[in-house]
């Protein structure tokens, strides 16, 4: 009988989809990880009208259509101070799919990935696939990432390490001095660092610097996509951008996985990227007051957790039994341990939802907080 693959072995079903079907039916969900807007009117209807048109029937380029790499390209100029070709960016299916072609492109059987802990699950289940060995570093007390380890963490058997910001699960946002040692550790251990920048404009405090804009080498590959942004987590559209090389090499993967991103996929982010850009800042402004909520009832009920600085995650510490309690009580929450081995000891609460929903949450979490201590 044929068995299975030692790089699926390798992989579970992630803690996260675990919580969820041990949740009742009408439970309070504070475990999801998307927006709870409407994508963008402007981005349905371009895609509504490229399926009328007769446009979306046939495969795109493998890279997507020009138009939305040029959209893509003029974002990080606009964004990011970045000179993107468009020939230099791949339209993806989310970008989970650009971490996976960027990680099987670049990891070989036995190459270490050098990945935050706690830090978002597919790093760790994509290195297992691509066949390498995930290197967890812990986070620092503000629940950032530290260059300083991250450089520790580097070996000649060292393949890439992943920067996330703002972060997943966290809500964390690096420091400009942060990726500016980023880009540093790739240019001067000739090291991959692939830049997940997903949340990039889910920010409330500080500012988003790409660690591409300081890399004096091409070891730097970006990561990102519509979902967050625009709220268009079900469209399935991202994209990677790196040099022409390596372009070229995860082409090559993604070609056999995909062919092309989604086509009516394609035509919305092209309408959301250059279309009026409101509905991007009303949302991160109702993020911030939902996290400004849930920080308010979590330090009442004297639960110690890092401000947030981005996404729209919250990782306070509690106490032994408090997940189980909360769940229990049907409030639907992720144990950190689901992020990796160091998250042990924290949760992962998503603001994304109206804030009766997360006040009443809230009450729910007092009760189960004063029952565990």
């Amino acid at each position: 009988m044929t068995g299975f693959s030692s790089r699926v072995e390798h992989v579970s079903i992630s803690g996260i989809r675990e919580v969820f079907e041990a949740a009742g039916d009408d439970a309070i969900n504070l475990g999801l990880g998307q927006p709870d807007f409407p994508t963008p009117e402007h981005a349905r209807e371009a895609a509504v009208e490229a399926i009328r048109a007769g446009d979306t029937d046939a495969y795109t380029s493998n890279k997507g259509t020009r138009e939305l790499r040029e959209a893509i390209a003029a974002k990080h100029a606009r964004d990011n101070g970045l000179d993107v070709d468009p020939e230099d960016v791949i339209a993806t299916a989310g970008g989970s799919e650009a971490l996976h072609i960027a990680l099987e492109a670049h990891v070989d059987a036995g190459q270490e990935v050098v990945i935050p802990d706690p830090g978002f699950v597919s790093y760790e289940a994509l290195t297992h696939l691509a066949g390498g060995e995930p290197e967890p570093v812990a986070l620092r007390e503000d629940l950032t990432l530290s260059p300083a380890a991250v450089e520790d963490a580097v070996t000649d058997d060292t393949a890439a390490f992943v920067v996330n910001s703002p972060a997943n699960p966290t809500g964390a946002v690096q420091s400009p001095e942060d990726m500016r040692e980023f880009a540093r550790i790739a240019d001067e251990h000739d090291v991959l660092c692939i830049s997940d920048e997903v949340y990039e404009y889910q920010i409330f405090e500080g500012e988003h610097r790409s660690p591409m804009e300081f890399a004096e080498s091409d070891n730097v590959v970006l990561v990102n996509a519509c979902s967050k942004a625009y709220s268009m987590t079900g469209w399935r559209l991202g994209w990677v951008t790196a040099s022409t090389d390596r372009i070229e090499r995860m082409l090559r993967v993604h070609q056999y996985a995909q062919a092309c991103a989604s086509a009516p996929a394609q035509y919305a982010a092209e309408a959301a990227l250059t279309g009026p850009q409101e509905p991007v800042a009303e949302m991160r402004e109702a993020f911030q007051q939902r996290r400004d909520v849930l920080l308010a009832g979590l330090a009442e009920m004297g639960l110690e957790c890092p401000t947030p600085q981005g996404a729209f995650y919250a990782m306070p510490k509690v106490p032994d039994g408090w997940v189980d309690e909360v769940i229990d009580r049907g409030v639907v929450v992720v144990p950190g341990e689901a992020f990796g081995a160091a998250g042990e000891g924290y949760a992962r609460i998503s603001y994304a939802t109206d804030i009766e929903t997360i006040e009443a949450a809230l009450d729910i979490m007092a009760d189960a907080t004063a029952a565990v201590r």
